[in-house]
């Protein structure tokens, strides 16, 4: 036999039991049923406040509300409302993707988060800067065993940023602290 609802409603939550009878016997059998019921809620993945992007870069902003049934987002910037165009890009899952940075996409993107039993909207606000950029590579080179080298390597970057400098080998992090000065970090002036 089967039990079949229409529009399930948050009451009929429950133990259901069905009972399986002749005159040999009778078996049962228990499911749970739990009805989720929730307007969007965004207390547990707020929209991240805020959001570094590179100029030239892409950003990836999520937007999880809590929500069952499962909500229909929108987002806008500012007051205008996103579609998907080349550069922007508003995921099946409503994560919002932008490309191709530029200046111009700075400021507050709000996601708006909608189903049957209410609304809710969380806010970021984007600032772009500049990427960080090589702009003296270390260069290959030939030397004789016992000779000391020094590689360069020189970086132009946002000055709102912090910048960190690592070297590895072969793929291999190097451990400046385990080379027994074999291997030393020097600063640029």
């Amino acid at each position: 036999g089967e039990l079949r609802f229409s529009k399930l409603v948050q009451e009929d939550s429950g133990m259901y039991q069905c009972v399986a009878e002749n005159k040999h016997g009778t078996i049962y059998a228990s499911a749970e049923l739990t009805v989720q019921a929730l307007a969007p809620d965004f207390r547990l993945n707020p929209v991240k406040r805020l959001i570094p992007a590179a100029r030239s870069g892409k950003v990836i902003i999520p937007c999880q509300p809590r929500a069952a049934p499962k909500a229909t987002v929108l987002w806008t910037k500012g007051t205008e409302l996103l579609v998907n165009s080349s550069r922007v890009t508003i995921t099946a899952d409503g994560t919002l993707i932008l490309q191709n940075i530029s200046k111009s996409d700075e400021g507050k993107y709000t996601c708006f988060a909608e189903n049957p039993l209410g609304k809710a909207n969380s806010t970021g606000i984007l600032s772009v800067r500049d990427a960080t950029k090589i702009t003296l590579a270390p260069s290959s080179a030939d030397i004789n065993v016992g000779e000391n080298l020094t590689l360069q390597c020189h970086a132009s970057h946002d000055p709102t940023m912090d910048l960190t400098f690592t070297w590895s080998l072969d793929d291999f992090p190097i451990d400046f602290d385990k080379s027994e000065g074999h291997y030393r970090r020097a600063s640029a002036v």
